[in-house]
């Protein structure tokens, strides 16, 4: 090994160190490796910028856009929602729901799709007496599955047809994933109607576990005449910045005052909710003219006002939120939110410790007290995955004639990319043009849309992978697994890229995994003599398939907290799913391009 193979090697070591233990956001990790890299003169100006200017990388921007105007008319929501109005048993909702959703995958992003309907599923297992942990994980993987079957259906696709064309290939065709994604779809599908039924878990819902044990997380104290700081705000009373408990409501006259600013006055006879851990209460007892109420029946529900103004809402944490590696009260979360965290729940519990000195984790979630706008100012925010009310979910109110219009751009355009009379990258940004000149969304809209940390992360990981190729580490690291595992057959040879790109993708993430593996896999396709598209389908299909930990893809990591719960849980019900995966990945493309 050259040193240039030594020092790339050590990197790429490094950030997948890095991105295993989330010593930061997965973008910045690899936008440092990629830094180095630089700096030290691997890969000049040009090479690490290649990722920037990747066709797949910026039609997965273009798509961003499109699905966000389709998403925002609401109109495929309600479509399914009416569809579901008849459906009573766990059987029909895995017929008339999971199917079409895997038919829709293939055609938008399935992030936007699992955000949308994690409250329509969690809402219908409520009023049919069903755990919602019983349909959320499938919710997930039968986006994840769906998302194989086109060109456009997942970012991996995309990040490896671009890298393809970088290459010199043609790229993948527009069904031609349809091949593998197809059946293994239809076999994953008869997987999670049948056996995986049987072994997810029945969890009680984060909300109902809370209305089960209200006491054990609210206080309520009630002022009296002889309080020192009646008629002062609350800061100055100093019930601002408690060790540990958040004052989040203050009842008055039957009237309701939430959330509770810095300047709130409280008055006399005001009764002040508290939240937090609750075993700190006698702090307050020791506060002249504070009085507890210990035989107070205050509910869950009382926490919501009759005029509106105030909401219970449940909010999942995101990978790439600013609130993460702080503390609640370190990411002055009240003042920047407008809101108080009730609780926060996390690997199906209710984390037992003073709120504010919680540190929040990807996945984590929030029962939150908010104003009335807090879904509206804050749904397209980076720092969640889902906003959902504990009620029932928000009706969207948008133009049903735009609506239709976005659905009819991004047909026109799968049909003239399917045809071959548009590059997908063409025919995306004709997409977008045309929504801008309908009005069918807005610049500000397209750019809330857009991930901008996915788009980083991908290009960043383009131009590592681009290292690995430019000295050659790649092609000695496919030689050294082609002396291993050639003796024992091209079905093995299959395998082992499968595995090594379906383990990265569990342990980092699906781009980083396709991004490093594909250098690899078209080495290996000209060592071996073979048609390098049968390996490269390989990678796409591997990276996407999930399904074993609830970090390697971002809709497991949505549904994680809304269904309660455990790592474990993932194990269980993906295990088996990702070997048939496998299995029948491997045997297609044995089949088909070896």
């Amino acid at each position: 090994m050259t040193f240039e193979m030594v020092f790339v090697l050590i990197v790429v070591l490094a950030m997948l160190v890095g991105l295993l233990f989330e010593v930061a956001r997965p973008d910045m990790v690899v936008f440092s490796a990629l830094t180095i890299l630089l700096i030290a003169g691997i890969l000049t100006p040009q090479e690490a910028l290649k990722g920037f200017s990747n066709e797949g990388m910026l039609t997965i921007a273009l798509l961003f856009v499109v699905a966000g105007a389709v998403k925002k008319s609401g109109i495929i929501d309600r479509l399914i929602q009416k569809w579901l109005q008849n459906t009573s048993t766990m059987a029909g909702m895995s017929g008339k729901f999971f199917a079409p959703l895997s038919f829709f995958s293939a055609f938008l992003n399935n992030t936007p799709i699992v955000v949308t309907f994690t409250p329509v599923l969690r809402k219908w297992c409520q009023d049919k007496g069903i755990a919602p942990s019983k349909l959320l994980i499938p919710l997930s993987y039968v986006t994840i599955l769906g998302g194989t079957m086109t060109l456009m259906g997942t970012s991996t696709n995309l990040v490896v047809h671009g890298m393809l064309k970088e290459l010199g290939f043609d790229g993948f065709s527009f069904f031609q994933l349809a091949i593998v994604g197809v059946p293994i779809t239809l076999v994953g599908l008869i997987y999670l109607t049948t056996i995986a039924p049987k072994i997810l878990p029945s969890y009680k819902s984060f909300q109902d576990k809370m209305k089960e044990n209200t006491r054990e997380y609210m206080a309520e104290l009630t002022v009296g005449n002889d309080f020192p700081h009646v008629n002062q705000t609350v800061k100055k009373a100093g019930l601002r910045d408690l060790k540990g408990l958040f004052l989040i409501e203050i009842i008055r006259n039957n009237e309701i005052v939430s959330p509770v600013g810095s300047n709130t006055i409280i008055r006399p006879g005001d009764r002040l909710i508290f939240t937090g851990l609750i075993s700190t209460i006698a702090d307050l007892e020791k506060m002249k003219g504070l009085y507890l109420e210990t035989g107070t029946h205050l509910r869950l529900e009382d926490l919501k006002s009759g005029n509106g103004e105030t909401q219970l809402l449940e909010a999942v944490v995101s990978h790439d939120s600013s609130l993460l590696s702080k503390t609640i009260k370190q990411s002055h979360f009240r003042s920047k939110y407008d809101a108080g965290v009730i609780a926060v729940h996390r690997n199906n519990e209710r984390i037992k410790s003073k709120i504010g000195d919680i540190v929040l984790k990807p996945g984590d979630t929030l029962l939150l007290l908010t104003g009335a706008d807090f879904i509206d100012k804050h749904q397209y925010s980076n720092d969640f995955y889902v906003i959902s009310s504990l009620g029932t979910p928000k009706e969207l109110n948008e133009d049903p004639v735009k609506g239709w219009f976005s659905i009819a751009v991004l047909v026109s355009m799968v049909v003239l990319v399917a045809l071959g009379i548009l590059s997908m990258f063409k025919a995306m940004l004709l997409a977008v043009l045309i929504l801008f000149i309908g009005k069918a969304i807005t610049p500000e809209e397209a750019k809330g849309y857009i991930q901008f940390h996915v788009l980083l992360l991908i290009a960043s990981a383009i131009g590592v992978g681009a290292a690995m190729t430019e000295t050659g580490l790649a092609q000695l690291m496919a030689q050294e697994a082609l002396n291993l595992i050639e003796p024992f057959g091209m079905v093995a040879v299959i395998l082992l890229v499968y595995l090594l790109t379906n383990i990265f993708t569990e342990l980092i993430t699906n781009a980083a995994a396709a991004v490093l593996m594909l250098p690899i896999g078209i080495e290996m396709a000209n060592q071996l003599n073979i048609d390098p598209m049968g390996l490269a389908i390989t990678i796409a299909i591997a990276a996407s398939a999930s399904f074993v930990t609830p970090i390697g893809y971002q809709t497991n990591l949505i549904v994680y907290g809304p269904g309660g719960y455990k790592f474990s849980d993932y194990i269980k019900v993906g295990l088996p799913l990702s070997l048939i995966v496998m299995i029948v990945t491997t045997f297609i493309i044995t089949q088909t391009w070896v």
